[in-house]
C-alpha cells in the first residue's frame, strides 16, 4: 500500500508537469492555428499578363518581298519604301514617287489623253475590261504619270512608270503623254527627269505601241540637240520595249539597288544561249560593271544625286554646296 502510494505521488507529480507544459503548447499551436486560418490571405482571379500589341499589328502593314518582316505603311512611307531589316527598296507608285521627287508640284500632264480599243483585241478579257481592272486597282487612268514642279530651285519636268497599272506597259497613250513632257521640257528649257518601272510595250494595241518606241526616240532627240538634260532613273524592272527606247537614251542613267533591267527575259535568253545565267545577271549592279548604267544609287541619296546632276548640267547656283 506504501509502495503504491509512494509509486503514485513519485509518478502524478511528473504527470501533471508533463500535462501543465504540453497543455499550453496545444493551447498555442491552437491560437496559431485560429490566427492563420482567419488572418489567410485570400486567393483572387489571376489574371493572366499579355504583352501590349506591336505597331505591326495594330497598323496596315507590308511584308517584306526580301526578308519577310512585317513593317507598317507609316515606317516605309517615312523611309521612302526602303526595308528598315535588310535594306530592300520596295516598289512605290508613280504619284507617290514624283511627289516625293517635287519640292513643289506647278501641274500634271497628258490626263486628256485616253486608251482606245483599235484592235478589239481580246485574250482571257477584252482590252476594255483590262483596263478598266487597272484604273479601279491603282486610281490611274494609265501607267504613266507626268507633273511637272520645282526640285528646290530648279523647275523640272518629270514622268513616272506606274508598274501595278498593267505592268507598267507602253501603249499609244504613255507615248502621247512622255511626247508632251518632252515638248514642255523642250519649250522652257528645262529638265526631263524619267522613272522607268516597264515590262515593255503593251501588246493589246499591237503595231500602235511599237510605234511608240520611235517617237519617244525622236522626242529625247530633239532634246539632245537642243542641250536640254534628259536624266533616266531605271527601277525594278525595266524591260522589253521600253528599255529599247526611252529608258536607254539618257544623259545619264542611275539605277536602284538591285534593279532588274534588260530587254529579254533571263529565261529566254538562258533558252537562247543554252547557258545558265547566274547572279547578278540583268542586276544594276552588273550593269554598272559593264558600263550600261552610270551610277547605282540609294533611294535615300536619289533625290540629292538628281539634282547635283541637273545643277551642273543646266549651269545653276547648287544650293546645296
Amino acid at each position: 500500500m506504501t509502495d503504491t502510494i509512494t509509486k503514485a505521488d513519485m509518478t502524478t507529480p511528473n504527470n501533471i508537469e508533463k500535462t501543465a507544459t504540453d497543455k499550453p503548447s496545444a493551447e498555442k499551436n491552437g491560437n496559431a492555428a485560429g490566427q492563420s486560418w482567419f488572418n489567410r490571405p485570400i486567393p483572387g482571379i489571376k489574371q493572366q499578363l499579355t504583352a501590349p500589341l506591336t505597331a505591326v499589328e495594330t497598323e496596315p502593314s507590308t511584308k517584306c518581298s526580301n526578308c519577310h518582316s512585317m513593317i507598317t505603311n507609316t515606317a516605309l512611307i517615312f523611309n521612302c519604301y526602303v526595308c528598315p531589316h535588310c535594306d530592300h527598296h520596295l516598289p512605290m507608285s508613280a504619284r507617290e514617287r514624283l511627289n516625293w521627287l517635287l519640292d513643289q508640284v506647278d501641274g500634271e500632264m497628258g490626263q486628256e489623253f485616253n486608251a482606245k480599243d483599235p484592235l478589239s483585241f481580246v485574250d482571257s478579257k477584252p482590252y476594255p475590261q483590262r483596263m478598266s481592272e487597272a484604273q479601279d486597282k491603282t486610281g490611274e487612268s494609265e501607267a504613266l504619270i507626268v507633273m511637272y514642279g520645282k526640285l528646290r530651285n530648279l523647275d523640272i519636268v518629270t514622268c513616272a512608270f506606274d508598274f501595278r497599272f498593267m505592268g507598267g506597259s507602253m501603249g499609244s497613250v504613255v507615248g502621247d503623254r512622255f511626247v508632251q513632257a518632252a515638248e514642255k521640257a523642250l519649250e522652257e528649257k528645262i529638265p526631263l527627269v524619267c522613272f522607268a518601272a516597264s515590262g515593255g510595250a503593251r501588246m493589246q494595241e499591237g503595231l500602235l505601241s511599237l510605234m511608240q518606241m520611235a517617237r519617244t526616240a525622236a522626242a529625247i532627240e530633239r532634246l539632245r540637240l537642243a542641250g536640254v538634260p534628259y536624266i533616266v532613273v531605271l527601277t525594278n524592272p525595266v524591260y522589253g520595249g521600253v528599255t529599247a527606247s526611252l529608258a536607254m537614251l539618257g544623259d545619264i542613267h542611275l539605277a536602284e539597288p538591285k534593279a532588274m533591267i534588260g530587254f529579254a527575259g533571263k529565261r529566254v535568253i538562258e533558252q537562247t544561249v543554252r547557258e545558265t545565267l547566274e547572279e547578278p545577271f540583268q542586276r544594276a549592279e552588273f550593269l554598272l560593271e559593264h558600263g550600261v548604267v552610270d551610277e547605282v544609287v540609294h533611294r535615300h541619296q536619289l533625290i540629292d544625286t538628281i539634282y547635283r546632276l541637273l545643277a551642273k548640267l543646266c549651269h545653276v547656283t547648287n544650293v546645296d554646296a
